[in-house]
């Protein structure tokens, strides 16, 4: 597959990705449908993992793709008007690094929200971090019997496993396209760079 298509393909599959990780983040501020304090929100949520990491981070590079693909094969050719050219290239790789650092983040605060639970009210009003000083061998995550610790939100151990698990998901998917479009588009600036100017009378 040429370069330009290849980032048109990567970039039409981030859009959808990147949107239901904003829902996924947004979604994680009211567990199980209820309107909590912000005090009651669990701390990492507010570390716009989905919104800013897998979601905003993740939408500007795809655009670029988009563009970057505009010009189909003959991105893998030519710099000249008509064709795509160096610059736009060059341009979507970084945007792509940005893209696959948004998913690693995504990633990491969402391993780390699996890892350590949700804030939850255990049954006397104050709501704390029940699993927070677990072991990994001992983590709730594998003890589905520690779940009743949690009495509001109702649901919230679910609820958070589900949509920590989607973003992680998400994050690693988006990270893997990145990079993806990163070795695409060295490899169309090296094709461009190398072919000289009468190469390109195909593509117009």
């Amino acid at each position: 597959m040429c370069t330009g298509k290849c980032s048109k393909c990567i970039g039409i599959t981030l859009f959808p990705l990147a949107v239901c990780a904003i829902v996924c983040n947004i979604l994680l501020y009211f567990p199980n449908g209820q309107v909590l304090q912000l005090s009651e929100i669990t701390d990492l949520v507010w570390f716009f993992h989905g919104i800013l990491g897998a979601g905003i981070l993740v939408i500007l590079p795809a655009f670029m793709m988009l563009g970057a693909g505009g010009a189909g094969c003959c991105a893998n050719r030519c710099g000249v008007s008509g064709c795509l050219s160096v610059e736009i290239m060059l341009l979507s790789v970084v945007l792509a690094v940005l893209g696959f650092a948004g998913g690693a983040y995504c990633v990491v605060i969402s391993t780390l929200g699996l890892i350590g639970g949700p804030l939850c009210d255990t049954g006397d009003g104050e709501y704390l971090y029940p699993f927070r000083n677990d072991t990994l061998e001992g983590n709730y995550l594998f003890n589905q019997t520690t779940w009743s610790i949690c009495k509001e939100p109702e649901n919230i151990i679910l609820w958070n496993i589900i949509l920590f698990s989607i973003l992680l998901a998400i994050g690693v998917i988006e990270a893997i396209l990145c990079f993806i479009q990163v070795i695409n588009g060295l490899t169309g600036i090296g094709k461009t760079t190398n072919l000289s100017g009468p190469d390109c009378h195909t593509c117009t």
